[in-house]
């Protein structure tokens, strides 16, 4: 006769059968002892067809590739760890998923009470250890495993926005779950029935148009931002980012466009996250400027310092009278692609040479050494509405958002903290994700050096594990360039400068990527870059950075 399963191991059995029901298709997990009955329960459930499982060995690089996942397919994603401070290790990912409302769910394993407050091995503790980081907390002791379908139920719930008082948007949920030994062994448990969780009803909001409006899309607006724009008749500023920089109404170079028209702005609609501009950061702080923002009712976002109004749920916009503010919106579209025109002039050759002299020159530009514009307009350009484009927080992504032109891009950005951590991560979870839904494109990962090697673990994938469709593309010179844009490089010392902000190094790329099996290829002039990008296969592309060309620091 079959042996039962013990406690432990039953308890993890139903919870996974339970997750999935619920909606949660990837499972995360990583290495561990006291999380070993969920671990063996989700490998079971994935050799069944039941879900997808992943196997990371750092649970920090788990963690963002949990994120990506649920970035990309916009439901939960679950992330297993052991005791100690592998819970610790995912503090970074909740962050980052608490201000982006992304729902991921930790699920961390923890030592029965009779262990804590006596120093036992991996003891630590963890219930709360997130903070507000996670939206809810869960906790299931070692004597209360028994309802596992209601615990994973209450997990999906909450991340996906439900609460007993309000629905919000979706985030980060802790379940914390402690285990006596026996961990795991017998048969496998049978789960109950559970329904599917969807997201919850969300209340209506109501955004009227109002004179001398700009609408601000950051991180995550997506193409409603558009929408949106157009019904209050309102330009219409979009980060590379926002999956809204196209559009009618869209300003070129918003940032630049800014100071020449702000003084005249009596309100600001926010919607997504805003990050990368002084420009916008200061309009949305001007006292005389009201600010909308659109999202979670006590999010963190930027504000304003003036009259403030937070949005949530559903908007239904009241629709602006037919050619209302039209000179208003004309005058800031103009002024936009003016200075697009004056940039384009500036970046092309010289069209009244002759056709011989045009060759020429095309040739010479191809031989040059490639800068940041070049580099990110080149990805840019090479990226269509089925790729996917994930920017990593670094100099790039503001280079993108000074130069990049209107197009429809599906475009990510873990910019909730617009950490570096869990970048190569995050990138493989929106790949995987991307092409398990069809998604014929490829996505494609804008990083730097140093945002590469702060996730050189990301690169891993275990066997049995298919290499994500990714191309991840490292503009490389050598350290954190970022830095000299601040105060601080024109300030302090350049040798102290350059060892503790700009932190160079001097890693071989090639190396790097032949120890993880990734295909590699190094370009140092624009002719290369197109070459390598119109390839459009997965990877690793080293773009050599104008300055850098010698292979030596350069400040």
């Amino acid at each position: 006769m079959p042996e039962a399963a013990l406690p432990a191991a039953a308890y993890a059995d139903r919870l996974v059968a339970a997750l999935a029901a619920a909606g949660v298709a990837d499972i995360v997990v990583c290495p561990g002892s006291r999380s070993q009955a969920i671990a063996l329960a989700a490998a079971r459930m994935a050799r069944e067809g039941e879900l997808a499982l992943h196997v990371r060995v750092d649970e920090r690089t788990g963690a963002f590739l949990a994120l990506g996942l649920a970035r990309e397919t916009g439901g939960p994603a679950a992330i297993v760890v052991t005791s100690g401070t592998a819970v610790a290790n995912l503090h970074p990912a909740m962050l980052e998923a608490h201000h982006s409302d992304v729902p991921l769910i930790a699920i961390t394993a923890d030592r029965p009470a009779e262990l804590q407050g006596i120093r036992a091995n991996q003891t630590a503790h963890q219930p709360g250890i997130f903070g507000d980081a996670a939206r809810v907390l869960l906790d299931i002791s070692a004597d209360a495993l028994v309802d596992p379908e209601g615990d994973a139920v209450a997990a999906v719930r909450a991340a996906l926005g439900w609460r007993d008082d309000a629905h919000t948007e979706p985030g980060p949920v802790q379940l914390n779950i402690a285990f006596r030994e026996p961990l795991s062994g017998g048969e496998p448990a049978r789960p109950l029935p559970v329904e599917r969780v969807e997201r919850p009803p969300m209340p209506t909001a109501v955004l009227r148009p109002a004179e001398r409006t700009v609408v601000i899309a950051g991180a995550d607006a997506g193409p409603a931002a558009v929408d949106l724009a157009e019904a209050i008749a309102a330009p219409l500023i979009a980060e590379p980012t926002s999956g809204a920089r196209f559009g009618p109404l869209l300003v070129q170079h918003g940032r630049d466009v800014i100071p020449q028209l702000a003084d005249e702005v009596r309100r600001v609609v926010v919607v997504g996250h805003p990050t990368l501009s002084r420009a916008v950061t200061g309009l949305i702080r001007r006292p005389d400027v009201e600010v909308v923002a659109i999202g979670r009712a006590g999010q963190d976002n930027v504000r304003g310092t003036g009259a403030s109004t937070v949005l949530s749920g559903r908007i239904e916009v009241e629709e602006a009278e037919p050619g209302a503010d039209a000179e208003w919106i004309d005058r800031w579209v103009r002024a936009g692609r003016a200075l697009a025109a004056e940039r384009d002039a500036e970046a092309a050759p010289d069209s009244a040479l002759s056709r011989a002299d045009y060759a020429k020159a095309e040739l010479a530009e191809g031989r040059r050494p490639i800068s940041r514009r070049d580099l990110v307009t080149q990805v840019w350009e090479r990226t269509w509405p089925h790729d996917r484009l994930v920017v990593a927080a670094s100099r790039l992504i503001r280079e993108l958002d000074a130069h990049a032109g209107p197009k429809a891009v599906t475009a990510r950005a873990n910019r909730g903290l617009a950490g570096i951590d869990g970048t190569v991560s995050t990138a493989s979870g929106i790949a995987i994700a991307h092409e398990r839904a069809g998604g014929a494109g490829l996505t494609r990962l804008l990083i730097g050096d140093l945002a590469l090697l702060h996730d050189a673990g990301g690169l891993l994938v275990p066997p049995g594990e298919a290499r994500p469709r990714l191309q991840i593309v490292v503009g490389n010179d050598r350290g954190g360039s970022l830095f000299d844009l601040l105060e601080v490089a024109g300030s302090a010392h350049l040798d102290d400068f350059a060892r503790v902000q700009r932190t160079p190094h001097d890693v071989d790329l090639e190396h790097l990527a032949a120890a993880y099996a990734w295909p590699f290829e190094r370009v140092t002039d624009r002719a290369g870059l197109r070459r390598a990008l119109s390839q459009s296969r997965p990877g690793i592309i080293e773009a050599v950075l104008e300055g850098d060309t010698d292979g030596q620091q350069q400040l």
